[in-house]
């Protein structure tokens, strides 16, 4: 005899308003962000500038910035798999290649700051995969993301609304 259970349409938690609508309240930073992004994105692979701007959200608990370059991921190819195990990485490092462990462990050192500085070896092993321009052009993108996620955390902005194709950071 089989019996079954009836279950009720779970109803998610209301989202939060926003604290602060600092793009429309500042929108002379808001473009000089965006200009600054497109510029620290130039010569970079897409797939790996996406990895880093998730996993640097993730340590900062952005998820207006986890939700949207979560979904411009998928968007671009990227595997649910390899998405889901980037909090993990260090445990999956099969998922992804040296290069994009190398920038995924600079951003790590670069969003954390634990000790006040990136070790040297951090540095090191970025710096044996990528050539010193495209370096420099990784070190500017962390360091936008990390710029998006404190606008995004502090106004408490939420996710859930961003369409890949939409104004991007």
């Amino acid at each position: 005899m089989t019996t079954h259970t009836h279950h009720t349409p779970s109803v998610n938690a209301p989202e939060h308003p926003a604290r602060l609508q600092w793009a429309a309240l500042a929108p002379e930073v808001y473009k000089a962000m965006v200009r600054l992004d497109a510029a620290a994105r130039k010569g970079l692979d897409p797939t790996l500038l996406e990895l880093v701007k998730i996993r640097a959200s993730q340590l900062n608990h952005c998820a207006l910035c986890l939700d949207m370059h979560s979904k411009d991921a998928l968007a671009a190819g990227e595997s649910v798999e390899r998405i889901i195990q980037l909090s993990a990485w260090e445990e999956s490092q099969h998922f992804y290649t040296e290069k994009e462990l190398a920038a995924i462990e600079l951003t790590e050192a670069v969003t954390v700051l634990t000790d006040g500085f990136v070790p040297d070896e951090v540095y090191a092993k970025a710096a044996k995969h990528f050539e010193e321009a495209e370096l420099a052009q990784l070190i500017a993108a962390i360091t936008v993301i990390n710029a998006w996620n404190r606008f995004g955390v502090t106004a408490r902005l939420a996710p859930g609304h961003y369409t890949p194709g939409d104004i991007k950071h």
